[in-house]
């Protein structure tokens, strides 16, 4: 567990440091910032997503490994909406930021849940601080969450209790998460929380996984994390609020209709 303890007080230590600086800079600065980390975002999103094309999958399932992706994305995007996970992950939010911001103004709303979410105009401006806390939360969550090193740094950590790439991961999430709270609040400092649950329940759990993820599934995984990632990015740019979240499933999914491939 010691890397991923490490890889979430960076977590902390860059969400409140870039929660300091951000109030420090004016909104076009701040706005500027989320611009730059969405592109970078995306980019880190394709490179990862080009895995689909990889010689691991091709070995395996052939032209069909993007199929693979495609498919797990899909069924998995159905399964996230039935259950609404991106709904459950901002409730967490909330709840996070109604304890931290007690002393703010009136309740704030969560967003409309169904089917008719996106037809309604939304009641909140989107540099409400509160708001902005709920959304870095689940942005912030989904980017230090989603990825193989998350996966490999915790599987390594659990195994052998070398946490050297879980430390490499620390750098990169402490720097992200700054740059995200300079920009949306204090809200991506407690994306550390469900980086403790999935990375600690990897680590706890490695001896068991390890030896059932293969190289094609490792890759699956990738290439499908590399698009939820760009999606992340869209997100950021408000081209199109996706929901994320809901397409975690896919995750699993991809990596195990690969294992079930028939060769």
């Amino acid at each position: 567990m010691t890397g991923t303890l490490l890889n979430a007080a960076a977590i902390v230590v860059g969400g409140v440091t870039g929660a300091l600086l951000g109030d420090r800079l004016p909104l076009r600065v701040r706005s500027g910032v989320t611009d730059v980390l969405a592109v970078f975002v995306i980019v880190l999103g394709i490179a990862d997503g080009l895995t689909a094309f990889g010689p691991q999958l091709q070995v395996v399932a052939g032209r069909a490994g993007v199929l693979v992706v495609l498919g797990s994305l899909i069924i998995g995007g159905v399964i996230g909406e039935l259950v609404d996970l991106e709904r459950g992950l901002t409730v967490v939010g909330e709840r996070l930021r109604d304890l931290v911001m007690r002393g703010g103004d009136e309740p704030f709303e969560p967003e409309p849940s169904g089917p008719d979410r996106d037809v309604l105009d939304d009641p909140h401006p989107p540099h409400d601080p509160r708001r902005r806390f709920v959304e870095g939360f689940v942005v912030a969550s989904l980017v230090v969450c989603v990825g193989p090193l998350a996966i490999l740094g915790a599987l390594q950590d659990g195994l052998t209790g070398d946490y050297q790439l879980l430390a490499v991961k620390a750098l990169l999430d402490g720097v992200i998460v700054l740059a995200f709270s300079s920009a949306l609040g204090i809200g991506p400092a407690f994306s550390a929380l469900p980086l403790l649950l999935l990375q600690g329940g990897i680590t706890l759990a490695a001896s068991r996984v390890a030896p059932v993820l293969t190289e094609p599934m490792l890759d699956a995984l990738t290439a499908t994390g590399g698009i939820l990632v760009i999606g992340i990015g869209l997100r950021l740019l408000e081209v199109r609020p996706i929901r994320v979240a809901n397409l975690l499933p896919a995750l699993v999914l991809a990596p195990l209709t690969i294992a079930w491939w028939p060769s």
